[in-house]
This record gives structure tokens, sequence and C-alpha cells, in this order.
């Protein structure tokens, strides 16, 4: 009997004994649960941000570089004996904030944790940091996670560098890469949007060994499990950050762009819009408020106008109008045209022009009677039939300059233009018929054409270029001595003969030498080729002064369009402005002080 309870009871020991082993076998190898427990609480993983990439203009200045700043981070779990009115003082906040943080950190769905870091407090500076360092072990359970932001060397250029900020829900849902977590940095706009993938770098992470107080106690097996973080990639651009600052200086109080491309290599050198804002008040932990007031300025600082804005080009269009009619041999450069104000108004006193001399006085009636030789052919010996074959031929011609459609430069949001077709006549007349004496406007660069800044400036360096432009391209290298994005280093070609060209080169050389640009473009040490243009706008408004130019005019080094709005006559402040552009560009500085002063006094008449 005693043998029998005997085995028994040792059956249930080895039984019991059994169920120990298997529940400590899943405890120890299948569920890592306990095991992360544990860890959390001997284990910190701390996140190593790497540094942003750096910005610099085609001198190798400094533009843009990484100053730091620090996150609060907290434990939930290790926050112990919690002095809330201490923290308080010491962090700046009311009792009232500080709830709400609180809040804030236990309601991030699917990422709270009372086992890991999260974040509490962000983007405190170095000076913020400087004055709560001594505190931070009153408060257990809080740790100091280091990170950069951006910093400025002067405040210009903001609305082509753009501005970086923590990423947003909407995007890090959009995100299929997986690379961001909540609470990371992004390129928001600008440069630091487009080269986003380049500037960033890549984590790392380092683990830290902790006691049961909390205290680190060094790395976690030697680092065996740390990664480093890889800084981003540095970016030359082209720009001349002297001659931005310039034009900026120039732009003071005006809305307008000012776009400057070298003619040989895409590369712009300056690209400014006024009104703008400095830089520096979209980073740190002012951001949002500052985001608000910039956002609501009734000016418009962050809408940039060289890429976004689209006026009708004016009297610049001319040119184009010339290069499409001479590929279509419906004049030639001799071709002399009546200015007959009838048909349609005109300004100065000239008559009876050649080309060259249609294109210095900005002849109207000659554009008019080319427009109507280009569309009327008499193909089809009907006057609807013809302006449609021959619209969609100007249109072929024309869109080839890079109108109508975006060039594709390295920045976001760049708008159109655009160039009607028969398909937009069709859509604007509700199919009902239309001709040449419908749409004859468009033949002075008014009407239904729209352009935007950067594709003006593109225009006058395709005409240095006589007939070929590169892509308008703020980034020169990836990295010291990398390259741009393959597709800058591409040529493109116009469907007009570049013999052309020359007869486009010789009319705006005589526009500022005697035409319309000689008072106030016209430089002593250069030739400038340039064109005026005055683009309507709605009364009771001043028209837009607008302004092409190029130079020199062999081996041309800058080309610029200025775009001043409600300002006048195109003579006046766009070709002062451009001319000041390009002779700081070439020769440093201006010897001409009293045009300076009449671009700053803001009286253009």
């Amino acid at each position: 009997m005693n043998e029998g309870r005997r085995e028994i009871v040792q059956i249930v020991f080895a039984l019991v004994g059994i169920v120990f082993l298997v529940r400590l076998f899943f405890i120890q190898v299948l569920d890592n649960r306990y095991a992360e427990l544990a860890d959390g609480n001997a284990i910190l993983r701390e996140v190593e941000y790497p540094f942003r990439g750096l910005i610099y203009d085609r001198n190798k200045k400094l533009i843009v570089y990484n100053t730091p700043e620090y996150d609060l981070q907290v434990v939930m779990k290790e926050v112990k004996n919690f002095d809330s009115a201490r923290f308080c003082s010491v962090f700046g906040l009311t009792h009232e904030e500080l709830q709400q943080k609180f809040k804030e950190v236990k309601g991030r769905k699917n990422q709270y944790s009372p086992f890991k870091p999260m974040l509490f407090l962000n983007q405190l500076s170095h000076v913020d940091f400087a004055r709560i360092q001594d505190h931070l072990d009153e408060f257990p359970g809080f740790y100091i996670q280091a990170r950069t932001t951006r910093a400025y060397q002067s405040p210009t250029l903001a609305n082509a560098l753009g501005y970086v900020s923590e990423i947003s829900k909407e995007t890090l849902a959009r995100d299929e890469s997986r690379i961001y977590k909540q609470g990371d940095y992004v390129g928001q706009s600008g440069i630091e949007a487009f080269y986003e993938e380049q500037l960033r770098g890549k984590r790392g992470v380092r683990f830290k060994l902790r006691n049961v107080k909390g205290i680190e106690k060094g790395s976690f097996k030697n680092g065996e499990y740390d990664t480093l973080s890889v800084p981003g990639a540095n970016l030359y651009t082209g720009i001349d950050i002297e001659l931005q600052r310039y034009g900026e200086f120039l732009m003071n109080g005006k809305a307008g762009s000012i776009v400057a491309i070298e003619p040989s290599s895409g590369e712009i050198l300056s690209l400014v819009s006024g009104p703008s804002y400095d830089p520096a008040l979209l980073t740190g932990k002012n951001y949002s408020s500052n985001f608000k007031l910039i956002s609501n300025d009734s000016l418009k600082p962050l809408f940039n106008r060289p890429l976004m804005a689209q006026y009708r080009p004016g009297s610049i269009f001319k040119i184009a109008q010339a290069m499409t009619a001479l590929q279509e041999k419906v004049i030639t450069p001799d071709t002399r045209i009546r200015c007959d104000r009838s048909i349609i108004n005109c300004h100065g006193a000239h008559s009876n022009e050649d080309l060259r001399g249609a294109i210095a006085n900005s002849c109207n009636p000659y554009f008019h009677n080319v427009l109507r030789r280009m569309l009327n052919k008499g193909v089809a010996n009907d006057p609807f039939a013809d302006t449609r074959i021959g619209l969609e031929e100007w249109n072929k011609h024309i869109m080839s300059f890079g109108f109508g459609k975006r060039l594709g430069i390295d920045l976001p949001n760049e708008k159109d233009g655009l160039i009607p077709t028969p398909a937009y006549y069709d859509r604007a007349y509700r199919n009902r018929p239309w001709k040449f004496s419908n749409i004859y406007s468009i033949a002075i660069g008014e009407g239904e054409n729209l352009v935007v800044p950067i594709q003006m400036a593109n225009f006058a360096a395709t005409i240095a270029n006589r007939g070929y432009y590169y892509t308008p391209h703020l980034v020169k290298a990836i990295g010291e001595n990398g390259k741009p994005l393959p597709q800058y280093s591409e040529r493109h070609y116009t469907s007009i003969d570049s013999s052309y060209f020359v007869i486009a080169v010789d009319a705006m050389q005589e526009v500022v030498e005697k035409g319309t640009g000689q008072y106030r473009a016209k430089l002593a040490d250069v030739i400038v080729c340039g064109k005026t243009g005055t683009v309507e706008n709605n009364p009771p408004l001043f028209d837009h002064s607008v302004f092409i130019a190029f130079a020199p005019r062999d081996n041309p080094k800058i080309a610029i369009s200025v775009y001043v709005e409600d300002a006048g006559q195109g003579a006046r402040a766009a070709a002062s402005i451009a001319s000041l552009m390009i002779e700081k560009y070439l020769f440093g500085g201006t010897k001409r002080p009293h045009i300076e002063q009449y671009v700053l006094n803001n009286k253009f008449e």
C-alpha cells in the first residue's frame, strides 16, 4: 500500500516538474515578451540621428549647416517620485501644459510603451539644454536625445532652399519605404524636399546598459549591436550667394522675381522671389507659430514666384514669334512691314521696319502681320481650317523653347504656363468656329499665353546658346567631387535652325544699344543683349515690368529674366534690375549708383 502511494507521489512530482520545465522552455525560448521586459529595464536604446548634408554655393561658400538641438524623452515605467511643480519650474511649463504632454505620450496608438523612450519635449535649443542639464538627475525616467536642426549663414535664398520639419502623420502613412518614424525630420519644400534622399543620411542606434537605479554602465555587449549613423551627402549648388544677396537687396519692397542662369551649363546663379522670408524662422521650437504667421501673410512670402507665378510674356514673346516665322519661311530678316496702327496699337516713332528693327522697336503691327502669315497660309482654302493647321505648327515650335510645360528644375511645385492649342480654343469657344481674328493677341505675348519666370530666363539662355538649353538646375554636384543628376547634363535643342538665332542676338543688342532698353540696360564695359516687355495687368493696377537679357554677346556668362509686378514699363524697373545683376556678376559691383538708387526708391517713373 505504502509502495503504491510512494509511486503516485513520485509520478505527481515528476509531472509537476515536467510542467515547470515546459513552461520555462516557453518563457525562455519561444516567448520573448519576458526577455523584452527584462531588457527594457536593463538596456536603453538610443537613436543616433545622422548629420543632414550641408549646402554650399558655386564658390564653396557655406549656405546651410547643422546646429545642435535636443529632444527630451521619457520612459514612463521609470518615472518615480515625480515633482511636477519642480519640473514645470525647470522646463518653463504650466501645470496644464505638463498634463497635456503626458496625455499626448500615452495617446500615441500603436507606439506607446511604458518601457520604451517616448518623445516628451522636442526641439530644445542648446541654450535650453545648458539651462536644464544640471537638473535632469532630479527627474528619473527622463533622458536627453541629441539631434540637429538647420541653420543659415544669412537670411537669404529661403524659397529655393525650402525648410525641414517633423514628418506629418499623413506623409508617414504614405511612406512605403518604411525609412521614417514619427518624430523624424524631412525636407518639406525647396532643395530640402527635392534632394531629401541624398541629404537625409542614415540613422544609427546604440544600446546602453543600466543598473537598477537607471545609471548607465556602458555599452551593451561592447557595442556588438550598435550601428553608426551615416551623414547625408553635401550639395554644391550653382548659386552665387553674393549675387543672390544683391538680387534680394534690389527686390526689397517689390513683388516679383529674378532668375539668373549660366547658359553654358543651365546652373542657376540666382533665384529671387519677392517678397520672401528669413529661413531661420522655420527652425526650432517656434517653427509652428512662425509658419502660421508667414503662411497667413497677405504678401505670400512662401509663394515661389520664379516657379509658380504665371504671367503673360508681353513683348519678349516677339523674339520667339520671329524665330518661328523664319523657320516657317513666311518672312526673311529683310521683310519690312508698315506699322499700321489702325489694326493694332503701337508705341514709339518708327515705321516700315525690317525684322531686327521690329524687335528693337517692339512693333505690334509687325508681329500681328507675322502671325497672320503663319496661321493663314491658305493650305485648306478655309480661314478656320487654315488657322487650326497653322496654330498646330506654331505650337510645336514655341513649345520647343520650353514654354507651355514644366522644364524639370530640381525644385517642387513648378508650373507649366500655357501655350494655347487648337484643342484649347475648341474648349474656350465651346466647339464653335474660331480663326486668326479671334486669337491674334497671342502675336504680341498677350491673350492666352502664360509663362513662368524660370521659362523666360531659360528662353534668354537658349538665345545666348544659339538654339539649345540645359534644364535649369540648382545643384551642380552631389558630394564634393560628384555630378548633377543625369537629366541636367542633357542638351535640349529647339526646332529652329541655329542660324536664325543670330538675327535674335543682333536685334537684342540693338534693343539695349539704341532701342527701348538703352537708358537703363546699357553697360559701358560689355555688350548686353536684351528685350523689354510691358505686360498687361488688371486696371487700375500698373502693368508688370519685364526684361530678359544675356551678356556678354559672345561666350555669354549670364542669362536673366526679371519680373516686377505693378511697376509699369519694362524699360524701367526690370531693365534696371537686370543690368545691375549682370554688372554685379561680371564685375563684382556697379559703376552706376544712380541706377541702383532708382531701383531702391521704388518709384518707377
